[in-house]
């Protein structure tokens, strides 16, 4: 989009090419959580689910906290999501990796959401624009996007995602 990102090495690439470890990245954003927390609210398997967060730990998008003892005294180790995924440009990369793990994480993390309640709020638009229009368009709502991702978390606040696909509408050529 709009605002320059760093270009991701191969490994922060293949790191975030995976929807699971980027809805790990996304539950560890607010809080610390342990390996087996994390497994637990993506009911999968926890040694599955280590080997994800070793690969995000060794590529810097999730830092372990200090060391505590769970229930039965066992070490646990809590992990925070450093919000390092936002500052890079995956794309630079090549291949589709990245797309369609963001792609896939939206749509397993959008199922959870109860579409009876008010819990989301959904748009589509259909619009014809030229190159400079759509460069402006890309730039308006990274700038938005970006302006509140340097936000701090709002003590008390509610967790919301946000989901932005701008794509060239090829059933409408």
């Amino acid at each position: 989009m709009g605002t320059k990102r760093r270009a991701a090495t191969e490994a922060e690439a293949k790191a975030l090419a995976s929807a699971v470890r980027l809805r790990i990245i996304r539950l560890c954003l607010d809080q610390a959580l342990t390996n087996k927390e994390i497994a637990g609210r993506l009911g999968a398997n926890p040694a599955t689910t280590l080997h994800h967060v070793r690969t995000l730990v060794a590529t810097g998008f999730l830092i372990p906290e200090d060391e505590r003892r769970g229930a039965r005294g066992a070490r646990e180790v809590p992990y925070r999501a450093t919000r390092k995924s936002w500052t890079l440009d995956v794309h630079e990369q090549g291949g589709t990796g990245g797309k369609q793990a963001i792609l896939d994480a939206f749509l397993d993390e959008i199922r959870l959401v109860d579409l009876q309640t008010d819990a989301g709020r959904f748009a589509r638009l259909g619009l014809r624009l030229s190159p400079q229009e759509w460069d402006e368009l890309e730039s308006r709502l990274s700038e938005l996007l970006d302006e509140y991702a340097r936000r701090p978390p709002t003590p008390g606040g509610r967790p919301y995602s946000i989901f932005l696909g701008l794509y060239e509408d090829v059933s409408r050529l």
